[in-house]
């Protein structure tokens, strides 16, 4: 199989040869979902070691997931629930712990702002977590997943609701946001 002919397949045909033993299908997989399954749990825990390590286990879980027999599915939207699963248990599981994200020491791209402008963003990433955290679940995936820019029709099938109520849960998690953050 080649490099073409591989990626035109889709994600069900890539999971069927994966159970037959085919990592490079896999590889793939990992290659067509990664970014979008970072972003959102990057967005829920807000650090990027963290974000990348829960990234890797949610497709350890794609990896072991036992998919054969199983009638066509969406795998993006499999995934994008385990990832908001994950990220929230992370999340839950830091502040049981009392542990906060701090940072004592900027990063390379701090070092070149203005000191300001990095206290303020930070400030506002960290008013902006604290807000979804005010948030239901669904609320927080819904509104995660759209600014990732998933379509209506990907935001029903990732997060189980009817395709015509997406527009109106949506406006409401906005809303909700809206309030949580001020």
């Amino acid at each position: 199989m080649t490099i073409a002919t591989a990626s035109q397949l889709t994600d069900t045909q890539l999971l069927a040869r994966v159970e037959e033993g085919d990592s490079h299908s896999f590889e793939l997989l990992f290659h067509r979902h990664y970014d979008r399954v970072y972003g959102l749990l990057f967005r829920l825990v807000g650090e990027r070691q963290e974000a990348e390590d829960l990234a890797q286990e949610v497709f350890i879980k794609l990896y072991q997931q036992r998919w054969s027999g199983r009638q066509e599915h969406n795998i993006g939207a499999w995934l994008y629930r385990v990832a908001t699963h994950t990220g929230y248990n992370a999340v839950r599981g830091r502040k049981r712990r009392w542990q906060r994200d701090t940072r004592l020491v900027p990063d390379e791209t701090d070092r070149a702002s203005d000191p300001a402008d990095v206290v303020v963003d930070r400030e506002m990433a960290e008013r902006a977590r604290h807000a979804l955290r005010q948030l239901k679940p669904a609320q927080v995936q819904l509104l995660l997943l759209r600014e990732m820019g998933l379509s209506y029709r990907e935001l029903s099938e990732a997060c189980g609701i009817k395709f015509t109520s997406v527009g109106k849960q949506l406006a409401r998690a906005a809303d909700a946001f809206r309030q949580a953050f001020k």
